[in-house]
């Protein structure tokens, strides 16, 4: 009588005032327009005087709002978070041993790369199911290691940088995509970071952020993979020295001056927002609302089991119900995609299903550019949704 009752249920009255829950590219800042990027020298040289004192502003601000050390250098790279990780992997890995984590796709997917790509000898993976992180105290900092702060498709993050070795030996590559300006992260503790600002920014795609700490550049300057070409989109290094003027405004290739401007836009407005610190309790509050839903709701619950590793960005749920866990696997995953089909169809969420690779349920973005006050709206669709398709899944 319950489930039917629900399912008759009428719809919440409300609806968010912007239905983008989209884990990449991710909703853009509050209040932005298109006339945001009015000033953007479109039609100028990315490498004339103008365009590459706006490239430097971008590298500046992200240094100011991200709050990275002075002597770490920041650069903007071809490709995305992916061409970033790739340049370090490519162009830095082979001097030792590498320990790769992977507790969810990305972080698989570099592993991939690292031995069926590089194909390098020395390779040990210290792998965990989704909702799960990988053993920390496993890690050996004599190698090189290499993982994500965040899964953007478990919903499961490291929970600090106090599991680092501060005497490390080997280099720490951090893919920070969907941590970065979301999550307190120790840059003493990372030699290179990578992040893309279609994430926590709601930026535009294809550009990445690479930023390489005095130990990344020594590892650049002084090994040279054997046997191993690099692309020119990867090359850092030119005679054996770093390639400074990458890090001075100098893109390796070109760079679109209207995402440059997009990107200085919402970093002036991450610092009109309390800076990093503003930024963090944004999407510490928004995860809060998604958090206080699952506490009182039963048929829905984290992907990440602990909540000390939960993400506050890449929030991901499963269907827990008892009645819906009893159907067939594939059967449960129809009706959690058609949740989803539900929401999108009626204007209230778009993009909030399970990553392809990931087990089904939602994703739900909770970053910094995401207004708390959308998801509190967002969160009684849920509700409306899941209980029609769970009666109509019932019923067939």
């Amino acid at each position: 009588m319950t489930d039917i009752l629900a399912a008759n249920a009428a719809l919440p009255d409300v609806r968010p005032a912007n239905p983008n829950f989209s884990s990449g590219p991710c909703t853009k800042r509050p209040g932005w327009t298109v006339e945001a990027l009015a000033g953007a020298l479109v039609g100028r040289s990315h490498r004339a005087k103008p365009a590459k004192a706006r490239i430097q502003r971008a590298i500046e601000l992200t240094r100011e709002l991200l709050e990275v050390p002075g002597d770490y250098l920041i650069g903007i790279v071809p490709a995305s978070d992916t061409g970033a990780v790739e340049m370090a992997l490519w162009g830095m890995l082979g001097a030792r041993g590498v320990d790769m984590l992977a507790w969810e796709s990305f972080g698989a997917g570099w592993v991939t790369d690292v031995q069926k790509q590089l194909k390098l000898d020395d390779v040990r993976v210290l792998k965990a199911e989704y909702g799960e992180l990988s053993d920390l105290s496993a890690v050996d900092f004599t190698r090189d290691v290499v993982f994500t702060w965040n899964g953007t498709t478990s919903g499961v993050r490291v929970p600090d940088a106090e599991w680092i070795a501060a005497d490390r030996e080997g280099l720490t590559i951090c893919d920070a995509t969907s941590s970065a300006f979301a999550q307190d992260m120790d840059f003493s503790k990372l030699d290179v970071v990578t992040f893309s600002w279609q994430k926590v920014l709601g930026g535009e795609a294809a550009h990445g952020i690479l930023i390489l700490s005095p130990r990344a550049v020594e590892r650049l300057e002084s090994f040279t993979p054997a046997n191993r070409p690099l692309p020119k989109i990867f090359r850092l290094t030119k005679g054996g020295k770093l390639m400074a003027d990458v890090f001075e405004g100098a893109t390796i290739n070109t760079v679109s001056m209207l995402c440059v401007e997009d990107a200085i836009d919402a970093m002036e407005w991450g610092l009109s927002v309390g800076g990093l610190k503003g930024l963090q309790g944004r999407a510490d509050a928004n995860a809060k609302v998604i958090a206080d839903w699952v506490a009182r709701t039963d048929w829905v619950d984290f992907l990440c089991a602990d909540p000390a590793l939960r993400s506050n960005t890449s929030v991901c749920l499963k269907i827990v119900d008892p009645q819906v866990a009893a159907l067939d696997a594939d059967v449960q995953a129809k009706l959690a995609k058609a949740v989803v089909s539900r929401l999108d169809k009626e204007g209230v969420a778009y993009d909030i299903g399970a990553y392809r690779d990931a087990p089904s349920g939602f994703r739900i973005w909770c970053g910094s550019t995401v207004e708390a006050a959308d998801l509190e709206k967002l969160v009684p669709w849920l509700d409306w949704a899941f209980a029609q398709e769970k009666a109509a899944a019932l019923s067939a």
